[in-house]
């Protein structure tokens, strides 16, 4: 790789982190990123998964109390995630690459309608808690499966399944989400890195500016509106799905 290449991956994966930190959607920057590094598309959404995760831990940690208070509803969902992220890990290695890449434009563009929808998804901030229900878990399991899968756009879905799942206020559901995308993202690169579909190189590269941009998005927050970080990552998901419609 040119000097260059590694400089744009690492700028990708800084404000990738920053973009998770505030709005989500960072999965379309490194995605896009990895694929234009050259890797194949199932690589490059493996090698994704390892970039995204250092993020998800600090997101964790940060929610540790509220996290405390939970521990049963975490253990149950945490389970299901489990099974759900598996399959759908399995079933992306199952997949050929140019089965995969006639898939990555529609998925892309789901995910960024899903993005955009983002402020009608999320669950009113009503307090209300209930046991985990059948159709949480259905829902739970169709989100876990879609994350081992694909990802981008997970934690968008989440908070809407775990607003069915469990209901509670913004933050406890939020606590969840950051938990059990941290059992997504751990299964799938436990699957990835076992078929040997992850750019580790491209890995070490990314996974320093995504810790550093994730922590230095907090600052950020406090500065940029969050719609504008949103048109930003939607217009870059509307982006990269027209050009894999276009290439592929």
């Amino acid at each position: 790789m040119t000097a260059s290449l590694i400089a744009l991956m690492f700028v990708a994966a800084f404000l990738s982190g920053a973009v998770n930190a505030i709005a989500g959607g960072g999965t379309f920057l490194t995605f896009g990123v990895l694929t234009l590094a050259g890797v194949p598309p199932i690589s490059a959404n493996a090698t994704s998964s390892i970039v995204q995760f250092p993020g998800y831990v600090t997101s964790t940690l940060a929610y540790f109390r509220d996290l405390s208070k939970i521990w049963k509803e975490a253990l149950v969902l945490g389970l299901i995630s489990v099974v759900g992220s598996t399959g759908g890990a399995l079933y992306l290695v199952w997949l050929s690459d140019n089965t995969f890449k006639s898939m990555v434009p529609w998925l892309l563009l789901a995910a960024t309608t899903v993005f955009a929808a983002g402020p009608w998804l999320k669950p009113r901030n009503s307090g209300e808690r209930h046991a985990v229900n059948p159709l949480g878990i259905i829902t739970q399991s169709v989100t876990s499966f879609y994350g081992g899968f694909f990802g981008a756009g997970m934690g968008i879905m989440m908070l809407a399944s775990l607003g069915i799942a469990t209901g509670g206020d913004y933050h406890r559901l939020n606590a969840l989400k950051n938990f059990l995308a941290i059992i997504i993202a751990a299964v799938a690169i436990v699957v990835f890195s076992a078929a040997g579909a992850v750019a580790w190189y491209h890995a070490a590269v990314m996974v320093p500016g995504c810790a550093l941009g994730g922590y230095a998005g907090v600052a950020v927050a406090k500065r940029v509106p969050q719609s504008v970080l949103r048109w930003i990552v939607i217009a870059a998901g509307l982006g990269l799905s027209i050009y894999y419609f276009v290439t592929g």
